[in-house]
């Protein structure tokens, strides 16, 4: 779930910030009537000096604080947290008994240099990266050049501490790598615990990170820990399950690569007899579970594996802090369903909760150059360089600064959605409930059939001629058309067999004839009632299989239509293991609803311009 490259350098990034620290302070001198203390509402930030020709985002102003100088060259602290595993966990828990190592986790810590007496909180990135060289990234003493660096300058010198973490079975954590299992969610809330209770900490704790470094937070979540304030999961998973299957339809990924590619962390050379601590059961059935996964379309008989793996239904249950989520629209390797309608469910749980969603793939939403790159047409590119937020790190400290240090204003826990367009505006919740609910019956008048596949209304597995869909259209809009959220495909289809698939691709098209891709959805029919519950398919006999689509959010030109299209299987979905030719009623049964943006009481914003090259270059 992350880069296996990693470009940036830690020191170029701190060589960079103080170089502009010290123009910061010219200008804040100079403009001393701007009160940083009070919230600068988001859509009056581009009035603000923010520096946006970096490749990162920086704070508005320079902490008064020093980095504290420790005994090695990066001036961290590392120690070895002791914590307890029953013994049916294997591994460590059964060499702890005879005697040898006992389950430990590998942290190091940056602290400010305050006076006597001043405690400070703590921010922490947990993860598996640290120090593995399969990833190639730096030891856990060593900033994080994807996001340690940058919050060890930014807000560390603000009067806050910041630890990195590695999970069981990586870096020099020993245990198994557990694939966010029960012995990895001790360690981290051991972890938390330690960081809270030390004589220098204040005793908050807030968790940020990506990928998998996005999804700790939640498993800390989980525990309902006095001392977690607050979490920032950026691409973070609510379950292992969730991420790699839809609808009952397995990614091509799924079978395999967490158990194999994770797995690997827990076998390299130098780690000597760590290796032996891997015998842990959950370790070597974690390809079995990922199989029948497969087979059973992401349920099996035997299911204590995955609920294990699931974290929101005990966070909502436990959890009393805040959660700030952060997710990209194109973020096909951590799906935006992660984050969306999970921030509505947080709400009406009563947490405190905000997302930023750009149209950013798996990425952090201040990096123009990695934003470029990744953007192609109908994949984000449409959206930048608005896309770059260059007040992230400043609205990072303000955040921290309340759920942390508890002081400030309380920040707006607005939800920033950008629609595909590039265009910014803000949200009570999201999918949002005030839109307006427009439904459009495959084959009327307004989502006319404009072309069959080669068999005619049916579509049939593995089938790999290019024009093989049914595709449906409405016609051209004469105004802009905004829509967004989850919309829904409810069709009446028949498998032909006891099983099969269907994938919805939606385009915006323009009058050329140019289409991109706004969304797409995908199931197997064997959970045609949209939920996690395997139904029986009886052949030839006619279901109702309720699709909903990715979270987007969309604005469709005047002059552009909509075009639907339907197959059996795509964007990177294994076919399901009961693969089936499925009929497609196209008489006007089957139902696209999308929701339609109420306009006229949102408001839209424009963040700070990004100057970065990568954003003015033509």
């Amino acid at each position: 779930m992350k880069d296996s490259t990693i470009s940036e350098q830690v020191f170029s990034l701190l060589t960079i910030a103080i170089l502009i620290g010290s123009a910061w302070m010219v200008y804040m001198q100079d403009n001393d009537d701007l009160n940083l203390d009070n919230r600068v509402p988001v859509w009056a930030r581009n009035q603000l000096p923010y520096d946006t020709t970096q490749a990162y985002s920086f704070v508005l102003e320079q902490g008064q604080y020093e980095l504290l100088e420790t005994g090695n060259e990066f001036n961290s602290e590392h120690i070895y947290v002791e914590y307890d595993l029953p013994i049916g966990e294997g591994g460590a828990a059964i060499t702890c008994q005879v005697g040898m190592d006992c389950p430990q986790i590998s942290l190091a810590y940056w602290r400010p240099k305050v006076p006597a007496g001043v405690k400070v909180p703590v921010i922490a990135e947990f993860g598996p990266y640290f120090g593995e060289t399969s990833a190639q990234t730096p030891d856990v003493s060593q900033p994080g050049s994807w996001l340690g660096a940058g919050i060890i300058y930014n807000i560390l010198p603000h009067g806050f501490a910041f630890a990195q973490v590695s999970v069981t079975g990586t870096g020099m954590s020993n245990h198994c790598m557990d694939l966010m299992g029960f012995a990895e969610q001790e360690g981290i809330n051991a972890a938390v615990e330690w960081l809270a209770t030390q004589e220098w900490s204040n005793g908050n704790v807030g968790m940020i990170g990506k990928s998998y470094d996005g999804s700790t937070p939640w498993q800390a979540a989980m525990y309902g820990d006095e001392y977690l304030k607050t979490i920032v999961p950026i691409s973070g998973l609510i379950g292992v399950r969730e991420l790699m299957w839809k609808n009952g339809s397995s990614e091509a990924r799924a079978p395999f690569m967490h158990n194999v590619v994770y797995g690997s962390y827990g076998f390299e050379e130098d780690k000597g007899d760590q290796n032996l601590q891997n015998a842990c059961e959950d370790y070597l059935l974690g390809p079995i579970h990922a199989t029948n996964g497969y087979i059973f379309g992401g349920n099996e008989f035997v299911d204590s594996y995955w609920e294990e793996r699931y974290f929101l239904d005990r966070v909502l249950e436990n959890y009393r802090g805040s959660v700030y989520i952060v997710q990209g629209f194109h973020d096909w390797n951590v799906d935006p369903h992660m984050a969306v309608p999970t921030i509505n469910t947080l709400l009406d749980s009563g947490i405190e909760a905000k997302v930023l969603m750009g149209q950013w793939d798996h990425d952090y939403p201040d990096r123009p150059d990695y934003q470029k790159q990744r953007s192609d047409p109908g994949r984000g590119s449409e959206a930048y360089p608005q896309m770059v937020r260059f007040d992230w790190m400043q609205d990072l400290l303000e955040w921290f600064t309340y759920y942390l240090q508890e002081t400030g204003p309380k920040p707006s826990l607005y939800q920033e959605i950008q629609n595909n367009r590039g265009e910014w505006r803000v949200e009570e919740r999201y999918p949002a409930k005030d839109s307006n609910v427009i439904e459009m019956n495959l084959g009327s008048n307004n989502l006319s059939l404009v072309s069959e596949s080669l068999m005619g209304s049916t579509v049939y597995p593995l089938m790999e001629t290019a024009d093989d869909w049914i595709v449906f259209e409405t016609g051209e809009y004469n105004s802009d058309f905004r829509f967004g959220g989850l919309p829904q495909l409810h069709m009446d289809v028949t498998p032909l067999s006891s099983g099969g698939s269907i994938y919805a691709l939606m385009e915006d098209c323009s009058a050329e004839g140019e289409c991109i891709h706004i969304g797409h959805a995908i199931m197997d029919l064997r959970y045609h009632e949209g939920g996690d519950e395997l139904q029986n398919i009886v052949p030839g006999q006619t279901i109702r299989a309720k699709m909903e689509f990715f979270a987007m959010d969309i604005l469709i030109p005047e002059g552009h239509k909509i075009r639907l299209s339907l197959r059996d299987i795509g964007e990177d979905y294994l076919p399901p293991s009961t693969q089936s030719a499925v009929d497609i009623d196209v008489s006007g049964n089957s139902v696209l609803r999308l929701h339609e943006i109420n306009v006229d009481d949102k408001i839209f914003f424009e963040p700070p311009v990004c100057l970065h090259t990568d954003c003015v270059e033509e």
